[in-house]
């Protein structure tokens, strides 16, 4: 039995096991349904509806695709194969938080790259290569607890920062969902958010990511050489930002300083940072009295004080897939199928529980998207097809690091990641 069909009867007797456990989205025969099946040939099935859940149940066990997804929107025709006749009557707001879209340090130790052109490889996120300056990579996108702790930041950020403060959005709207593989899903079912169309979702990405922020229109000026600053006072933004370097700059120096020259964050040189700190605890009691302020720092123009306040707002915004939000014809992952890159099950999470979930090491049964873990200790064994595999840490243990040709045994969950990431095969 080659792989392909023995990962396609894992999921096929996970579906069986749990039929009576799969959850109904809210809407379900209103939703597109659309799946990727374990065949390379197909990209992607979609223009799919499922007159019940029992009937989704059955396909699932009897054909388990290797990727499954529903529509954010609500059709009365949800399986015309043409999206002007479906009869469209809204969708719900969808926001993907992925780290495969955004730097995080933990990449440059497991994301791997090879240069289609040259043939060099290493670790990261570069966006030629370092060797002859192609653009063109062959990756492997790894896991690991810090980059999941990342996503989860930003979505916790998201709802609490923005979401529920700024928006009013009722929790009993929210349906969070980790993604089964590098990051969280949130879906908002709310009436008055389905109506809107892609341009004021647009605005809403906007204003959640920063993007395009004014700092002008935010109080920012200069006046006969005399920079004005923001004000804590002023509510959106400008408050958002104002308290955020109050944050910062209570840290300590040598943390300042490293943030500063971080070219992932602030990227200021040397010098430019050296005066800053010089003067930052009196620009510090500055900021905190809450008056119309003069900001002077020697070194620091407009053009710098921009310069940092973009930082800010980086550090404030969340890093989502804009896409994703802005589609009103979007699907998304199915809560409670599996993620074919991994295995992992699309896990929801209330609220409540997000802050002490952990995907890769969740205690709580119900929780828990390592579905395939062995009760009996079941190994495989297993030969490394790709040329290096990082170090893995998953249900406790370490596994690897890995070179190609290597023969591992390994437990049955991790085997199937492995063979779901398609850099390994049975022996």
């Amino acid at each position: 039995m080659n792989d392909i069909i023995y990962l396609k009867k894992l999921f096929q007797a996970y579906y069986q096991e749990k039929q009576f456990e799969f959850p109904k989205v809210s809407s379900f025969n209103l939703r597109e349904f659309g799946l990727i099946p374990w065949e390379k040939k197909v990209y992607m099935k979609r223009h799919m509806s499922f007159e019940n859940p029992d009937v989704l149940k059955s396909y699932l066990i009897t054909d388990a695709p290797r990727h499954l997804y529903s529509s954010g929107s609500l059709y009365l025709k949800p399986d015309a194969p043409d999206m002007n006749k479906k009869d469209y009557q809204g969708c719900d707001f969808i926001i993907d938080i992925d780290v495969d879209h955004f730097y995080t340090p933990c990449k440059d130790k497991h994301d791997l790259w090879i240069c289609k052109d040259c043939g060099n490889e290493g670790t990261g996120m570069p966006q030629t290569c370092p060797n002859c300056k192609g653009s063109k990579f062959t990756k492997i996108s790894w896991v690991c607890n810090q980059c999941l702790d990342v996503a989860k930041n930003e979505i916790t950020k998201l709802l609490f920062n923005f979401l529920i403060p700024d928006f009013g959005i009722d929790e009993k709207y929210l349906k969070i969902a980790f993604s089964g593989h590098r990051g969280y899903h949130l879906k908002i079912e709310s009436e008055d958010l389905r109506t809107l169309n892609s341009e004021e979702r647009r605005e809403i990405v906007e204003y959640v990511s920063g993007k395009n922020i004014n700092f002008e229109v935010l109080g920012l000026s200069e006046k006969s050489s005399i920079i004005y600053g923001l004000l804590e006072e002023n509510i959106g933004w400008s408050q958002k930002i104002m308290k955020k370097i109050i944050e910062v700059l209570n840290k300590p120096t040598k943390q300042i300083e490293t943030l500063l020259l971080d070219k992932n964050h602030f990227g200021f040189n040397s010098n430019v940072v050296t005066s800053f700190l010089k003067y930052k605890d009196d620009f510090l009691e500055l900021i905190t009295k809450g008056e119309r302020s003069v900001w002077a720092i020697e070194g620091f123009g407009l053009t710098n004080w921009k310069k940092l306040l973009r930082g800010i707002v980086h550090l404030i915004g969340i890093e989502l897939d804009e896409p994703v939000s802005i589609d009103i014809h979007r699907l998304i992952r199915y809560p409670g199928s599996l993620h074919g890159k991994t295995g992992f099950k699309v896990q929801e999470i209330e609220l409540n529980e997000l802050d002490d979930f952990n995907p890769l090491d969740e205690s709580k049964e119900k929780l828990d998207p390592i579905v395939f873990k062995s009760k009996k200790n079941l190994t495989h064994k297993l030969e490394i097809v790709e040329n290096k595999l990082p170090i893995t840490s998953i249900k406790g243990e370490s596994f690897g690091p890995y070179i190609k040709g290597e023969i591992i045994e390994v437990p049955h969950h991790f085997a199937v990641f492995l063979l779901c990431k398609e850099v390994a095969k049975t022996i």
